[in-house]
């Protein structure tokens, strides 16, 4: 599988707005889930790190799993993960990681998901029974914050009923949304929800 942010990878956390947005998603985490140091937690399309640093100190393990091996090699470079988080580079919905977690979350990942169902059943799978989900993604909008030449992006954003729909749909239950963040661009303000449930 070809790793598409091979190239952004080198700079990604140095742009100011892709730091922003998960810090403030991760912020909403901490906030809203009860984590304790007996949790194992799962971090999906983790990225170079942002969500997972801020929930590691707080868990007994964190993996981190994303298909972009750049992506991984960037977040464990920084000192302050050694020891606090497993990366895993593969993609789950073929290669299941054979552990059930107590909290999987996830921060603008899902747009890459080409089939967004599978995934919500692979995630049910992963999960502990009584384990939370806190998945966050775009708000329904007209397509302007995704550039319509980025590759690999299946879905500009996310209606919430139907997001909840396939959420039931995969055994979740008690679904709740918060806007965790708003990003501001030159072309207008873009809400980003983050959906919590719990796996019955």
């Amino acid at each position: 599988m070809a790793d598409l942010f091979k190239e952004k990878s080198i700079n990604w956390d140095a742009n100011e707005a892709r730091v922003k947005m998960p810090l403030a998603i991760g912020t909403c985490i901490l906030e809203i889930v009860e984590l304790s140091n007996q949790m194992s937690v799962l971090g999906f399309g983790a990225g170079t790190r942002l969500i997972t640093s801020q929930v590691a100190p707080y868990v007994k393990k964190n993996t981190a799993v994303d298909v972009s091996k750049s992506m991984l090699e960037k977040l464990i470079s920084k000192t302050e993960l050694n020891g606090k988080v497993e990366i895993l580079c593969q993609d789950i919905a073929s290669q299941p990681t054979g552990v059930q977690y107590d909290l999987i979350m996830s921060a603008m990942a899902m747009h890459h998901v080409e089939d967004t169902n599978n995934m919500m059943q692979k995630f049910a799978e992963h999960q502990k029974s009584g384990g939370k989900i806190a998945l966050a993604g775009l708000d329904s909008e007209d397509g302007g914050f995704h550039s319509t030449s980025t590759e690999g992006v299946f879905h500009q954003s996310f209606d919430r009923e139907e997001f909840a729909a396939m959420l039931k749909r995969s055994g979740f239950a008690d679904i709740e949304y918060v806007t965790a963040h708003i990003a501001v661009r030159a072309n207008g303000s873009y809400p980003i929800f983050l959906a919590l449930a719990t796996k019955q």
